[in-house]
């Protein structure tokens, strides 16, 4: 039995999809325990592009089982809709995805209650996709939240309904707001869109415990990053559950005893969306450089990325929130055209070094980054697969970044798609994994 988490070490898009599409291949089961349909995975394979939102992308390979666990978050049409799109592209997901009847409905409510707070002029914006993730967590946490497995009773359904529109009217006519929506209208499609999941809803704690037993392999995946994670990241500008890999045992059901490592995923340099404190962002010509060679645009949403320099001491506290046992590094190729490249690797703040990341956003707002500046290699990795054909100044870029981590540096990512990609021998992940990993 083997169970891997991987888990975003930035502030999420570190390249998890891709990441957990070319793991999959050496395990049975890949299992999603946290975050809603406003994330997105990419992966490329061939001249295929899928953007995944909800469906983990191990999936992807046939044979594979999916979970979508009582962590995450539903929008039952968003999920249809992205099972619909698979199947267009020759994926058939029956018999492959289970859905969890513990996880969370978002209705369009939620959307309309987001949209309201956000420009409320009382409350502080954040920056979220308005996709109604947050209020459907707010009402999970409040005892209020309707579940998919509560659509099996449609009497108690309607009952739970009736109730939710009461609440709901009430809080967006506090923010100058109306629920402009018929509710019986929204319970009958539902209830429709419900007859059509039932068929992958189980209880996903009770089935991923019977195939670890059975010794089967299971691949962990979240959604966004550890500095979003709504406990350890830059509060309030967070997503609203636990993005870090603690949140594979509440958001699946699975023991930390059953979990065999932890592996982050990070990308050569670093990027964010929405506000929030991010201390090596580059605002210049250089963040606008990797911009466009990294492509940073919202898979999902297509928001343009913040664009900054590697953030040691964020990658340094990562490792330790998740106990992180090895590292993959993406986008290695998107500084291949830079002379220099500055690399974080402490704070100041007020004249003095700091030995912590400070708890409170508008403290790390004012952080000053320490930087060590490294040479550029100025020649192509793009496409790479071996690590001793990569450019001498590449070699030691990542190099340096072992030695600052004290931590191993796996696989590196020189492009989107699966065979683009550095597979270091010897490493803890090849310990961890189930058979030895080759790009396909």
């Amino acid at each position: 039995m083997s169970s891997l988490i991987t888990v975003g070490a930035q502030w999420g898009d570190e390249g998890k999809g891709k990441v957990v599409d070319l793991l999959a291949e050496k395990f049975d089961i890949v299992a999603r325990y946290q975050g809603g349909h406003n994330a997105g995975h990419t992966v490329e394979i061939g001249q295929k592009r899928f953007i995944l939102q909800l469906i983990p992308s191990g999936v992807l390979r046939e044979g594979k089982k999916a979970v979508i666990g009582n962590g995450a978050v539903v929008d039952p049409e968003a999920l249809l809709k992205e099972i619909d799109g698979l199947g267009k592209n020759g994926i058939s997901v029956e018999g492959r995805l289970f859905l969890s009847n513990r996880a969370h409905l978002i209705f369009p409510y939620h959307g309309l209650l987001e949209k309201a707070l956000e420009n409320s002029p009382h409350r502080q914006s954040i920056g979220t996709t308005a996709r109604g993730i947050g209020p459907t967590y707010e009402d999970k946490a409040g005892r209020r939240g309707i579940r998919v497995g509560d659509m099996e009773d449609e009497s108690n359904f309607r009952c739970l309904m009736k109730a939710a529109f009461q609440e709901k009217r009430m809080a967006l006519r506090a923010c100058g707001g109306e629920l402009s929506l018929d509710e019986d209208r929204l319970v009958k499609d539902y209830l429709n869109l419900c007859r059509r999941l039932r068929p992958m809803v189980v209880d996903t704690a009770v089935f991923l415990n019977h195939e670890l037993d059975a010794g089967r392999s299971v691949l962990f995946e979240g959604a966004q990053g550890t500095m979003l994670d709504v406990d350890h990241g830059t509060y309030p500008y967070v997503t609203s559950s636990s993005s870090t890999a603690g949140g594979v045992c509440t958001g699946l059901g699975v023991a930390p005893t059953r979990i065999s490592g932890v592996i982050g995923v990070s990308k050569a340099y670093t990027t964010r969306v929405g506000g929030g404190p991010f201390p090596t962002e580059d605002k210049t010509a250089a963040g606008e450089l990797l911009r466009g060679r990294g492509k940073e645009f919202g898979a999902v949403t297509q928001r343009s990325r913040r664009c900054g320099w590697l953030d040691l001491p964020v990658l340094r506290y990562s490792a330790m929130i998740n106990g992180l046992d090895s590292l993959i590094v993406t986008k290695l190729d998107v500084l291949d055209e830079l002379d220099e490249i500055p690399v974080c690797t402490s704070y100041e703040l007020d004249g003095s070094a700091l030995q912590e990341l400070p708890p409170q956003a508008d403290r790390l707002e004012r952080v000053r980054p320490v930087y060590q500046t490294l040479p550029g290699w100025k020649q192509s990795t793009f496409g790479v697969t071996q690590f001793h054909d990569l450019p001498p100044k590449a070699r030691e870029y990542l190099e340096f970044i072992q030695g600052q981590m004290g931590l191993e540096i796996s696989m590196v990512s020189t492009g989107p798609e699966r065979e683009q990609t550095i597979v270091l021998p010897g490493t803890r992940l090849e310990k961890l994994l189930p058979g030895p990993l080759a790009p396909q």
